[in-house]
């Protein structure tokens, strides 16, 4: 099923516009983030968990991958991972995969909509991106320092925040950005697949603010100024 699971009017005043959006949502609206046809891909999912703490706002929950050998390692991304084969739907892999990349209580997590199956060619997941609102919060913190380097709730006033926008580039390759820090201990950005999403999420939600496109950043510059050009930043 794609778009929301619950009634608009079920979810906080903050999050109508985004769930209302996913009804008729398609993969185009994410460009590049179709699978080519024939493509041999795996299943998997990502958890988007909205929160609302004061004083910041809404936040999105998200993690900085340690460094290794996988095909996303060293970059900024929302929990996530692989579906299982006893994961019954894509909700129940990304709860799964959240919890375990994050410590978080799925208890307190409400699924509210799911968007279409996105691409991502370097390790050719068919990934489903569920919406979730974080209804109690809980703990969280990278349970697994072998998997995750940080973890960060990041307000969405932070992404939306003009002067936290560009593009980056990378030989012919060009992506949105977001330079942020959240409840992180050091800044972190945002690229590649997570950025593509957060950038659309951003304005079918109404918290889009105009952005310099313009200004466009070598990709291992940005790294660098995060601290994030590892063995893995720049895959």
């Amino acid at each position: 099923m794609i778009g929301p699971l619950v009634e608009v009017d079920d979810v906080p005043e903050w999050m109508r516009p985004l769930v209302a959006a996913t009804a008729d949502l398609d993969s185009e609206v994410f460009r590049r983030l179709s699978p080519p046809d024939g493509e041999d891909t795996r299943a998997a999912a990502v958890l988007i968990l909205f929160g609302s703490e004061l004083p910041h706002g809404p936040d999105v929950l998200l993690q900085l991958r340690a460094d290794g050998s996988s095909a996303h390692s060293g970059q900024v991304a929302f929990p996530g991972g692989a579906a299982e084969d006893y994961d019954e739907t894509p909700v129940a892999t990304a709860l799964r995969e959240a919890t375990e990349e994050t410590g978080l209580d799925p208890a307190g997590v409400r699924p509210v909509a799911v968007l279409p199956e996105l691409f991502i060619t370097p390790s050719r997941f068919l990934v489903t991106p569920v919406l979730a609102h974080w209804d109690k919060p809980s703990e969280v913190s990278a349970v697994d320092p072998a998997e995750t380097q940080a973890v960060a709730r990041v307000p969405i006033a932070e992404l939306a925040d003009p002067a936290n926008r560009f593009m980056v580039r990378r030989s012919v390759y060009m992506t949105p950005a977001f330079g942020v820090r959240g409840t992180a201990a050091e800044p972190m950005l945002v690229w590649g697949f997570t950025a593509a999403i957060m950038t659309v999420l951003l304005a079918i939600g109404e918290w889009e603010k105009p952005w310099d496109h313009t200004d466009i950043r070598d990709l291992d510059v940005a790294l660098r100024s995060a601290g994030q050009l590892g063995s893995g930043g720049r895959r």
